[in-house]
């Protein structure tokens, strides 16, 4: 029987989890849902009463200028916990909302509390995947403060590349990305007009395709080089395919 949290820290110290810590995991969600794309799931100042894994689909977590523009500050894959941080600070100052339309898992706070006292190297797994999540908002800070723009969306799609191929979404280097141009600019604080471009010059320079939601690395090494990209803070167990 699969597992709904059989992708949780997939190749990222997954095998550390004994086997009752695995159950204990799998036990512990309460629900199951499919949630169309562009819902949102919690709004900035909701009170976090549950935790949620995403199973399959495409999710993100955002805020909103006061000038109406959003800005991704992170991205989920299947596998993640999108809001395990909000268990201990019990609301988010951001919001949470699919991209695609997707399945996720639910954690009740008592179950997760229960957990705590029963499973402490457990606990300290789900610890590692929000420092997990730390890594990446640094370095995200890192692209957004320090590339331009080619670098920008280069160094993004070396990072989904990388998490998709952990959890076996990624294949010969290509990989479906369920997300719009508008999507790539919120997450690389560019325009959309301007990640068109730069979409443009990738696959002139034979680095990059992306069309219609399949990304295509067509030189994996060049295209590292432009979005100066390093996996050492997805801290991967091996090497990706």
């Amino acid at each position: 029987m699969t597992r709904v949290t059989a992708l949780f820290l997939q190749r990222r110290r997954r095998e550390r989890l004994s086997e009752e810590e695995k159950r204990a995991l799998e036990d512990a969600v309460a629900e199951i849902r499919v949630l169309p794309a562009r819902h949102v799931l919690v709004h900035q100042g909701d009170t976090v009463t549950r935790s949620t894994m995403l199973i399959e689909g495409l999710m993100c977590r955002y805020m909103d200028g006061r000038d109406g523009h959003r800005q991704l500050v992170a991205l989920h894959v299947p596998g993640d916990f999108v809001d395990l941080h909000g268990f201990p600070l019990e609301q988010l100052d951001h919001d949470v909302a699919t991209i695609s339309r997707s399945k996720v898992a639910t954690f009740p706070r008592e179950t997760l509390l229960t957990l705590t006292r029963n499973h402490p190297h457990l606990v300290r797994m789900l610890w590692f995947s929000t420092l997990l999540d730390a890594a990446m908002h640094r370095e995200w800070i890192f692209r957004l403060g320090r590339l331009g723009a080619m670098g920008r969306v280069a160094h993004f799609f070396c990072e989904m590349k990388v998490r998709l191929s952990l959890v076996g979404l990624s294949n010969d280097n290509r990989f479906h990305l369920a997300v719009t141009q508008a999507d790539i600019a919120e997450a690389c604080g560019l325009t959309p007009v301007h990640v068109n471009r730069v979409l443009r010059q990738l696959r002139d320079n034979g680095q990059l395709a992306f069309q219609r939601g399949m990304a295509h690395v067509l030189d994996w090494h060049a295209l590292k080089v432009t979005g100066e990209f390093d996996d050492a803070y997805l801290y991967v167990d091996g090497t990706p395919d």
